[in-house]
């Protein structure tokens, strides 16, 4: 069987990182076998006690080393974490799941169908797409014009036709990570934008499929912010003529 790398960076996020990964334990994957990559990026709350105690209790209950957790002594960023994840990863492709509620891992199927085509090397979830097929809602009117606005942004400058690029759920092939471990300087959110520039200037084709999404408030521990935003615009604009 194949194996998938399931790569789950998560800061501060005590109220849900335990049912994040309960659930991606319980996801049923066609012709995969999943590796479950937790890299917990400095957290100061009880993160990091949870996740210690759930890899003890899964560790005595599983024989297969399916789950690998890593832990950082300080905060550096998702980006930081997501290349910490492809480093140790093992899988023949690699979805990138946030540490909360809004991605729903038992999607995984229909995101990982596109790479049944040899052709296919990176698909995105699109929550835009999901909000006409699912009816998706939104944590606010600007989180998702600020979305929006990046989006066209990529688009324009890297004459890509993308719904959602900020979307939290990207899966790629393995042989694109030595490409992704070039990304140097962007340690934060805007790593996954410098990841869309970097891989379409690669050449490669990124197919959306559309989710489901239940977002969440700034108040229940939605971290990006305007700053983000303001530094991924940046980042798009620095790749394209870098």
């Amino acid at each position: 069987m194949k194996k998938i790398s399931i790569i789950i960076p998560v800061y501060n996020e005590e109220n849900y990182i335990q049912s994040v990964i309960e659930t991606v334990i319980r996801a049923k994957i066609e012709s995969f076998y999943k590796e479950i990559i937790v890299v917990d990026d400095g957290s100061t709350d009880r993160t990091t006690l949870i996740l210690k105690n759930f890899q003890r209790k899964h560790n005595k209950k599983n024989s297969t080393n399916n789950l690998k957790m890593f832990f950082c002594q300080k905060n550096q960023g998702k980006g930081s974490a997501l290349k910490k994840g492809m480093r140790y990863s093992t899988g023949n492709i690699i979805i990138t799941q946030d540490a909360d509620l809004e991605y729903d891992p038992n999607e995984y199927n229909k995101l990982l169908k596109p790479f049944n085509k040899d052709d296919v090397t990176v698909v995105f979830g699109s929550r835009t797409l999901g909000r006409v097929k699912y009816h998706n809602s939104y944590s606010s009117l600007l989180f998702y014009i600020g979305g929006q606005i990046l989006t066209y942004f990529v688009n324009i400058l890297y004459g890509t036709k993308l719904t959602d690029q900020p979307t939290g759920y990207k899966l790629f092939r393995s042989s694109l990570i030595p490409l992704l471990l070039n990304i140097k300087n962007e340690n934060g959110f805007a790593f996954e934008v410098a990841m869309t520039a970097i891989l379409v200037k690669n050449k490669n084709k990124i197919i959306e499929v559309p989710i489901t999404y239940k977002p969440r408030q700034i108040k229940e521990g939605k971290k990006i912010n305007f700053t983000d935003f303001i530094k991924s615009v940046y980042t798009a604009i620095k790749y394209k003529f870098d």
